[in-house]
């Protein structure tokens, strides 16, 4: 990627409408700015997946999340999305308020913070450092 190379999205796929609105809301505190629906026939042109999926959009002027709402589930392996909070205690509380449970990994001298969510998605969690 170049300086001008920018990620305008993240899509994910969530079985449960209101665990992703729990999740994205609550723990992330992002705002649902949107609601589309992808139809049987474009999903499966460009997904595979023959079945129409409502889209909630999840976003602030940093992050945008595509919350793809179907009945399939999927399987994953090394995927996962980075994320940067302000405050590391204060995001774990959350978490724990709703059931995610923080997953703590040794890598070196660090620990390192990984949550899933209720769709089994993995999220690696950075506390934002102040700036010099």
């Amino acid at each position: 990627m170049n300086e001008k190379t920018m990620l305008k999205h993240i899509a994910l796929q969530y079985t449960d409408r209101k665990q992703a609105e729990i999740f994205f809301t609550k723990i992330l505190e992002l705002p649902l700015k949107k609601t589309f629906t992808v139809s049987k026939q474009l999903s499966n042109a460009i997904f595979g997946i023959n079945e129409e999926a409502i889209v909630d959009v999840y976003a602030n002027d940093n992050s945008y999340f595509e919350i793809f709402i179907t009945k399939t589930h999927r399987k994953y392996g090394y995927a996962h999305v980075g994320v940067e909070i302000n405050n590391k205690d204060e995001f774990i509380k959350r978490c724990k308020k709703y059931d995610i449970e923080p997953i703590y990994a040794k890598k070196g001298e660090k620990t390192l913070l990984f949550i899933k969510d209720y769709a089994e998605n993995l999220f690696e969690i950075k506390e934002r450092q102040p700036t010099k």
